[in-house]
């Protein structure tokens, strides 16, 4: 269960937190209710975000000596990193992802999508089956993140092949040859996030101009480029896919009656690309009237915690605008909340509003495939033709 936790519905019984055993037998504290969560997610000091980044399926000496020939390191820099440290880390990542820089970029981004919208049009008008993963969904957020921290003209394709291989190694259930075979490409793009944050500008220029070393810029970059944009093009399929089969909710966009704000709030809380995240017991404490010895993993389902009953009015159903759609904890909460939330929800946006005339009269030729994972959803394609 914990790997597909996002194939769950509001109506299958839950405890407030259950005890949970991974593929290895270790028990985990599952904490569903958003009450709970949010608490958890706010408090810092009880629990801790340094096992956000550890490998759920722990690596054996051959994939660890794979990562040491790279040089890999994962310092704490953002969502592990519990530290002193992170104020200033963070402030200097919330800037280069500011809302008004965020907004610079809509022009731009609605221009390409459109441009994209009419290629795929006539493509369906023809006949044509059309994946809107890799033809529309997969790289737009990269892209826009490359203009935001000043990217290199680094290859698409290597970036989005070491972002997966990145969200595969360290929360994924694996065996031993497929964790080696993930340690040599993710221990290969690191070499080349290395030589970025040792010459880069924008965002490296500026974590290495505030002193940082270079554990840090390379640690800061390595997260961007996994949860700044991966995690992104990964809703931008989950919401597509799921509107397909809200012929109301496409009918309202089109008149006027549904704001595409709220639709992207609502895809939030109902198909969040993240459906859970870790903290660690600092102190003996208590959770509800669950006991929580110090030391203990908890496993918090963002996704369960966005279906909560006594949050939202239709747990399960897709009614933009319900009340309680947009306390959803999607980006998370607290001193690690998502830099990238404005960056996620214009992206969003823009292709909802774009794409919706599009999805009127298609029928689902593939829906996205996602492996299992702890935490991130990962489809794989999304194909449709017109009826």
């Amino acid at each position: 269960m914990l790997f597909r936790s996002w194939a769950q519905t509001a109506d299958a019984y839950w405890p407030d937190v259950a005890r949970v055993p991974d593929q290895a037998g270790v028990a985990h504290l599952l904490v569903t209710r958003h009450a709970l969560v949010r608490q958890v997610l706010t408090d810092p000091v009880t629990y801790r975000p340094d096992n956000a980044l550890d490998a759920v399926t722990p690596m054996p000496v051959s994939a660890l000596r794979v990562l040491a020939g790279h040089r890999f390191r994962l310092p704490p820099t953002l969502a592990n990193n519990g530290g002193a440290s992170h104020p200033a880390i963070r402030a200097i990542v919330a800037d280069a992802l500011h809302p008004a820089r965020v907004a610079a970029q809509r022009p731009w981004l609605t221009r390409l999508v459109r441009e994209r919208v009419g290629g795929i049009g006539a493509a369906l008008a023809a006949g044509g089956p059309v994946d809107l993963h890799a033809e529309l969904a997969a790289d737009l957020p990269l892209l826009v993140l490359a203009r935001l921290v000043e990217l290199p003209d680094a290859p698409v394709r290597a970036v989005k092949e070491f972002a997966r291989a990145a969200l595969e190694l360290f929360w994924a259930p694996l065996d031993a040859e497929r964790q080696r075979a993930l340690a040599a490409e993710v221990g290969r793009f690191h070499g080349t996030l290395r030589e970025f944050a040792a010459a880069g500008g924008g965002l490296a220029a500026s974590l290495r101009a505030a002193g940082h070393p270079p554990d840090v810029v390379v640690g800061a970059l390595f997260f961007l480029l996994v949860a700044g944009q991966e995690t992104t093009a990964q809703f931008l399929t989950l919401l597509l896919h799921r509107l397909t089969g809200e012929p109301t909710v496409l009918a309202g966009l089109r008149d006027g009656t549904v704001a595409v704000a709220d639709v992207v709030e609502e895809g939030l809380r109902l198909e969040p690309p993240i459906v859970t995240w870790r903290r660690v017991a600092a102190v003996d404490t208590t959770l509800g009237a669950t006991a929580v010895p110090a030391g203990t993993g908890i496993v918090l389902w963002l996704a369960r915690a966005g279906r909560d009953p006594s949050v939202v009015d239709a747990p399960d159903g897709f009614r933009p605008g319900q009340r309680g759609s947009r306390r959803h904890l999607a980006f998370g909460a607290g001193a690690h909340r998502c830099l990238g939330d404005q960056l996620a929800r214009m992206e969003a946006a823009v292709v909802v509003a774009e794409t919706a005339p599009l999805l009127h009269g298609v029928t689902v030729v593939r829906e996205p495939w996602c492996p299992d994972n702890l935490t991130f959803r990962m489809p794989d394609a999304f194909v449709v033709r017109r009826r």
